[in-house]
């Protein structure tokens, strides 16, 4: 495993971090996590190096955070950093920012976490937890040790991203999204430079695009395969990312014991500007070809989810994307009119265009716009 610099402080973070939104689950449901099977993937990854992990208040249901904590027994929490998340939506008073902190404690049985990202801020969120005093909290719960650092994720416009920079010089880690293809969406490559030049860690989220970047179309993913070399799909995306001094870490969401064997592989390969010129000019080609194709820039976090109404979001997302990219309409088609039970239809015809999706969304997904056009392009009618 390499290891890299935490900006100004004197922490050494493993290059691949392992992100708890993606555990394998049972049954489809992503509420439900195969324990057995997360335990082994979380313990083999940190007995192969790897020393940061990544969850959150609202992950797996509620869930990632009580096994996380099951996980991190026997000796395991003592040879990791830890990262969890303020659910920022949840805060109505200031009160509770100690109560969702302790219960989070207490669901991870630790009596501290190392990093305490505020979860998600945006336009929207960041005045409202600035003016009930989350920094003087936050001071508070630094000082008591039940948290070690303050951080934040991010999902909005670089102007705002470098307005929360600029209110705090301690922040420890900022973490945004960020891959060879979203270069230039929410902080992009300037908030990653802006706050690299304050000693600001950035943490990338989302550097395989929620694992899109692992199965590209075909017309891209030739492009990788015709360069010299024979990396992966994912490698590539995962390089693009590390090769860049100013990245502290990458998190990959690792499903399977066959994805975290080869992020694993590709970490020892990793460090700053081992990409030659070449290699560069072939992922912006890739990147070129890959934003021609896609008409939804989804990248399945399900932060949309759930719907008040039942729709489930990235589905439906999802369906029209690989339809309209890999020519699969009447397959698509045929998913979508699934006979379901009765008060179980998940497709976007049962969108009552609320928009409280839209509020959610990292992406700024019109999506109960993009409800219409699918039910229209898939629906029977």
């Amino acid at each position: 495993m390499k290891y890299r610099s935490l900006g100004k402080w004197p922490i050494k973070v493993s290059a691949l971090g392992f992100g708890c939104m993606r555990l394998p689950v049972v049954g489809g449901d992503a509420s439900v996590i195969d324990e057995p099977e997360a335990i082994r993937l979380l313990h083999y990854a940190i007995d192969h190096g790897v020393n940061y992990l990544d969850t959150a208040y609202a992950y797996h249901g509620g869930n990632s955070e009580r096994l996380v904590g099951r996980a991190l027994k026997d000796g395991y929490r003592e040879k990791v950093l830890l990262a969890t998340k303020l659910p920022c939506w949840l805060v109505e008073k200031p009160g509770d920012m100690d109560r969702l902190l302790d219960e989070q404690l207490q669901k991870l049985q630790t009596d501290h976490v190392d990093f305490y990202l505020l979860h998600a801020l945006n336009a929207r969120e960041w005045p409202k937890l600035r003016d009930m005093g989350v920094l003087r909290w936050a001071e508070r719960a630094l000082a008591s040790g039940r948290i070690r650092h303050l951080g934040f994720s991010f999902h909005d416009q670089f102007d705002v991203f470098r307005d929360i920079i600029d209110a705090y010089p301690d922040w420890c880690p900022c973490q945004i999204q960020y891959n060879y293809v979203d270069q230039d969406i929410q902080a992009g490559a300037k908030g990653l430079h802006y706050a690299a030049a304050k000693g600001i860690p950035v943490v990338v989220m989302e550097p395989v695009r929620g694992g899109r970047l692992a199965n590209l179309p075909g017309p891209v993913a030739e492009i990788l395969r015709r360069s010299a070399g024979a990396r992966s799909l994912a490698d590539w995306a995962l390089q693009w990312v590390w090769n860049q001094p100013e990245v502290a870490l990458a998190l990959s969401g690792m499903t399977t014991m066959a994805q975290l064997l080869e992020n694993l592989a590709s970490a020892d390969r990793s460090g700053p500007g081992t990409l030659t010129p070449g290699d560069l000019a072939v992922i912006e080609k890739a990147r070129s070809k890959y934003r021609t194709l896609f008409p939804i820039p989804c990248t399945d976090c399900r932060y949309c989810m759930p719907c008040p109404n039942g729709v489930w979001i990235p589905f439906n997302l999802d369906l029209y994307n690989r339809a309209i990219v890999y020519d699969e309409m009447d397959q698509a088609r045929r998913s979508y009119n699934e006979p379901r039970r009765p008060g179980e239809d998940i497709r976007a015809a049962a969108c009552i265009q609320c928009r409280e999706c839209e509020d959610k969304c990292p992406q700024q997904i019109p999506i109960a716009d993009w409800m219409v056009k699918i039910h229209d392009a898939l629906g029977n009618s």
